[in-house]
């Protein structure tokens, strides 16, 4: 299932990642775990964020995936299914499709 990945990490962590490395090193594990479609870093209500789409072949997956964002950057997270214009297309049509 594709879902994104919305993170907003903690603005003291971050910077402390930064001057050891370990910010770009969890991202860089990240984003070779996951194989984003695509990923975007950026600031969100004043905070460093990252926002990454990719495919989730199972929750259980979850917890490694995110827990060095959780301890290294007191980040705080959302994940959720998201569409791209194929799928939402694919799925109107189904509704079309069906009666009621």
């Amino acid at each position: 299932m594709r879902v994104m990945l919305r993170a907003h990490m903690d603005t003291a962590r971050t910077n402390e990642g930064i001057k050891s490395g370990a910010l770009p090193e969890a991202i860089k594990k990240l984003m070779a775990t996951v194989k984003p479609e695509a990923a975007y870093f950026g600031l969100h209500e004043g905070v460093r964020s990252c926002w990454m789409v990719f495919d989730l072949q199972d929750s259980a997956q979850l917890p490694p995936l995110l827990e060095d964002l959780f301890l290294q950057f007191n980040a705080e997270l959302e994940v959720g299914p998201v569409m791209n214009a194929e799928d939402l297309a694919k799925g109107l049509a189904a509704m079309k499709a069906s009666p009621g």
